[in-house]
């Protein structure tokens, strides 16, 4: 029982962090569909389908990693801020090791956060789920559906 008390609730901090980090998330993917709506309006018609994909998915890929890691770094400051982390270099490996469920740095929290740590674990898994669906969204937007291409022949394989 004593062991289960240890973490004088620490881990309470990363509540917070969860609720801002998500508000976060969701801003910022709406920011960056609201850009991607407007450039493939821009662009249809300028450029094939698959040069419009990749620049489309290449693009939102890596606005959308940049959101993750800014997320991650708000983990790292309340480490370091808090004093669970000795210095930034190490709260941003550790914020990013945790963030992503990656597990190969040497680096730990003291055991009165690491239950914190585990909510951070937690908190990626939602953020990556988030931005799984919004990047099948974005993919979902700019290649043509079926439908889109015209009617399926009744004798194609994939047809009715």
């Amino acid at each position: 029982m004593e062991d289960a008390l240890s973490w004088n609730g620490n881990w309470a901090w990363a509540l917070p962090l969860i609720v801002l980090t998500v508000i976060v998330h969701v801003v910022g993917l709406g920011l960056i569909n609201t850009h991607v709506v407007r450039r493939v309006g821009a662009l249809k018609g300028e450029r094939s389908v698959f040069a419009l994909f990749v620049l489309v998915m290449g693009g939102s890929t890596l606005l959308v990693t940049v959101l993750l890691a800014f997320e991650a770094t708000l983990w790292a400051a309340a480490y370091r801020s808090l004093g669970a982390m000795s210095d930034g270099r190490a709260a941003m490996l550790f914020s990013l090791n945790a963030f992503t469920a990656y597990g190969h740095t040497d680096l730990h929290l003291a055991p009165h956060w690491r239950l914190m740590g585990a909510i951070e674990a937690l908190n990626g898994l939602l953020l990556a789920g988030l931005t799984t669906a919004f990047l099948y969204g974005v993919m979902r937007h700019v290649w043509p559906a079926n439908d889109q291409l015209g009617p399926v022949p009744r004798d194609h394989p994939t047809g009715g």
